[in-house]
């Protein structure tokens, strides 16, 4: 089956017509940053079948051994492997990921907040990227809360590393990190109401002045159609 081109037309002997714009050109709309009320559905990737016999299966049937319901959900997508845990099992995922020669994820590389208004119960991911020098192999840890309970376990008495990436999670989305050793702001002021990269936060902004030149705050820009 081949996908039909967005360029078709009917053969009717009439011009064709005039295409639908979409993102930053859309009709009616002063930001052409793209931030300012444009919509774009965003979904979750529903992944591929796990290569067979290989390692990708084999690391998730030993983390299971040793941690009972560990992976929730398993997303083998664009050659990449994500587990979802559970928030409960997460502290003792980690440190078998880290620890048990089979697996030895020894490197957190980074740790991110995803804001998804619509996964009701399940509106904030915290993502975790794991490395594993011993194997040379990768997977993504995500993890899931709510909007009512924005909680997850601190990794940092198991990565040291997550100290600043949970810090700048919880300033970015306001993700809570129980245990952390000090969860404050990192990027915001102390006293900053909000957390800016939340979808719903407004996005508002200021002038800024460069080289002679102004660029108004996004609600303020003018209609480029």
């Amino acid at each position: 089956m081949t996908e039909q081109s967005t360029t078709d037309v009917a053969v009717t002997g009439s011009a064709p017509a005039a295409p639908k714009r979409q993102g930053m050109w859309t009709d009616g709309v002063p930001d052409v940053s793209g931030y300012g009320g444009l919509l774009r559905a965003v979904e979750q990737p529903l992944g591929e079948p796990l290569p067979s016999g290989d390692w990708q299966e084999a690391i998730g049937g030993r983390l299971v051994a040793l941690v009972p319901d560990a992976i929730a959900r398993v997303v083998w997508d664009r050659g990449e492997l994500t587990w979802f845990v559970p928030r409960e099992k997460l502290v003792e995922a980690m440190a078998n990921l880290r620890d048990d020669a089979h697996l030895r994820f020894e490197l957190c590389a980074s740790i991110s907040g995803v804001h998804y208004p619509t996964d009701a119960g399940a509106e904030f991911h915290v993502v975790y990227h794991l490395y594993s020098y011993t194997h040379n192999r990768r997977v993504r840890v995500e993890v899931t809360c709510s909007d009512a309970d924005p909680h997850v376990p601190s990794v940092v008495a198991t990565y040291p590393a997550a100290d600043w990436h949970e810090r700048e999670t919880w300033d970015m989305f306001g993700v809570i990190f129980d245990g952390h050793p000090h969860l404050t702001r990192i990027l915001m002021p102390d006293d900053w109401v909000g957390h800016p990269q939340r979808k719903e936060y407004p996005l508002g902004g200021i002038p800024v002045e460069y080289k002679g030149a102004v660029v108004p705050p996004p609600d303020q820009r003018r209609d480029y159609r």
